[in-house]
């Protein structure tokens, strides 16, 4: 019987099939959410893995995958760069290009890295890859926008967020994808592998299985607390010209003042970030009008602020009455929107932040808080790209009841990215166990159970108001305990192991060589 022969996968094909794996990856984001694509495409990144050759063009299939993954799944990126298209529209290429290929970076270098690693390859690509995307989501302040395991959003193996965290669901899911990635015949002649493919499978059934079982069911909200969430739906070319900012901020006040027949009053009513169109320390009037129109409800408004010459982005909470109870600043601010990381250099190439409103952009607050929203319970603020970080959330001074995302996610345009921001509010939900009350300039608002259901919303680009019963707090999950570092542990630990028998098979075949020597 002839020698099986590797499997020889023209070099020519190697990298537009990478890119073909990360476009089919990228389909599970929203609004596609094609989730088996996207699980295929990663089957697909792993055997591809295999059939390249070590060092660089490993790095390359790499890079590759993670071009098409980003590129397609983050093409909302272009839009904030359109807002004022005769100002920043070319620097559109220049971003997708930049964001996607700096973010594919991470995963060259763990494809790379694994590739070192003789045998053993698939496995050490689990673990760099796991560890790749950690990193993603915490070098120079973080971006885990998208990460490979948010593909499980619409369906039940996302519940594992609440026990491992989003980087343990994606190692995992890491894990099944390899198996049957391996168990996919490499060779001309041979059979699949059977045993990585039951492997393989028994982790898919795991996921689906276990994920079934960490679902919540949904709760009883009988005689809960009102919210009230406002949507103006300001597009972001048009917020700020001087003839329309009177017609949202009417728009927002006759929202806070409505009254429908029947219908209780709200005990909580939410506007968007930087609703108001003027300073804190200017809004005095604005502010004590808005306090008569809510009535007996407390009033949460996005604004910005001014302190000797810093910028904020700023939550403020009234209570009934008008008193100002509490100024939270945003503190994880985004780069080149909300400030120029090294600005004295794109100054003077006369480039400044998308958002900024002083040289330099805003000025980071000190940190997450909590606000006391009285009989409703302690809520923790997160100002819009806030909701992206696990950590953030986690970081929070205690246990809140509820989450509360300010958002104007009219810079991302109307397609995909306003619907991903609202998908990863939705798995902070699911990390922590608790409601979030979200409220979006041009949507999606919604109110969102600890399970991850949107339980009411706000269509896309809709003008109005939404009124709903707040839910309560679930369960204490374990990854509100415990976070990210059970995954680092496991992490460090399996790398331990792979490199001990790394150096016992060196081992064995340096005795072998010395015997046949003899």
């Amino acid at each position: 019987m002839p020698e099986p022969r590797l499997f020889a996968l023209p070099r020519w094909a190697r990298l537009p099939l990478a890119l073909g794996a990360g476009v089919a990856m990228g389909s599970a984001a929203a609004p596609w959410d094609m989730w088996y694509l996207a699980f295929v495409g990663l089957v697909g990144a792993f055997w591809l893995f295999q059939v390249a050759p070590r060092g660089v063009q490993a790095a390359g299939t790499g890079w590759m995958v993670g071009l098409g993954y980003f590129g397609f799944s983050m093409g909302w990126i272009v839009e904030p760069f359109m807002v004022d298209a005769a100002e920043t529209g070319w620097m559109a290429p220049f971003g997708l290009f930049g964001l996607a290929g700096g973010l594919a970076l991470f995963w060259a270098l763990a494809f790379w890295g694994a590739a070192q690693v003789p045998r053993r390859g698939v496995a050490a690509l689990v673990l760099a890859w796991t560890a790749a995307e950690l990193a993603r989501g915490y070098v120079l302040t973080g971006f885990p926008w998208g990460l490979v395991g948010y593909m499980w959003l619409p369906v039940s193996p996302v519940q594992w967020v609440s026990v491992v965290g989003p980087y343990g669901l994606t190692f995992f899911t890491f894990s099944a994808a390899a198996l049957l990635g391996v168990a996919i015949p490499c060779r001309v002649i041979g059979a699949p592998r059977a045993l990585p493919a039951i492997l393989g499978a028994t982790v898919l059934l795991v996921l689906f299985g276990g994920g079934t079982a960490l679902t919540p069911p949904l709760q009883d909200l009988d005689g809960r607390p009102i919210v009230r969430l406002l949507q103006p739906n300001a597009p972001q070319h048009l917020k700020w010209r001087r003839d329309m900012v009177p017609v949202y901020y009417q728009r927002q006040m006759d929202f806070t003042a409505a009254r429908p027949e029947g219908a209780p009053a709200p005990d909580l009513i939410v506007w968007p970030e930087t609703a108001l169109p003027m300073l804190l320390h200017q809004a005095g009037d604005a502010l004590g009008t808005l306090s008569q129109l809510a009535g007996d409800a407390q009033v949460v408004v996005g604004l910005q602020r001014e302190d000797e010459g810093r910028w904020y982005n700023t939550l403020a909470l009234m209570g009934p009455g008008g008193q100002l109870k509490h100024v939270y600043d945003k503190h994880h601010l985004v780069p080149f929107g909300e400030y120029m990381p090294a600005k004295a250099l794109f100054s003077r190439l006369n480039i400044a932040g998308l958002a900024a409103r002083a040289e330099g952009g805003y000025t980071s607050g000190s940190g997450p808080e909590l606000l006391d929203l009285g009989a409703l319970g302690r809520a923790l603020p997160l100002i819009c790209y806030e909701a992206v970080f696990p950590q953030d959330v986690r970081d929070a001074p205690a246990r809140p009841e509820m989450l509360l995302q300010i958002t104007n996610d009219a810079w991302f345009g109307d397609y995909s990215g306003p619907y991903q921001h609202l998908a990863q509010a939705r798995i902070r939900a699911i990390e922590q166990g608790l409601p979030m009350l979200r409220a979006a300039n041009t949507g999606v608002s919604a109110v969102i159970d600890g399970a991850g259901r949107i339980l009411e919303e706000l269509p896309l680009n809709e003008a109005g108001y939404l009124d709903a019963r707040l839910p309560p707090p679930m369960r204490v999950t374990a990854y509100s305990r415990h976070g990210d570092l059970p995954v680092l542990v496991m992490l460090f630990l399996l790398t331990g192991l792979l490199l001990r028998a790394l150096r016992r098979e060196r081992a064995e075949k340096s005795v072998d060589r010395d015997s046949s020597r003899a």
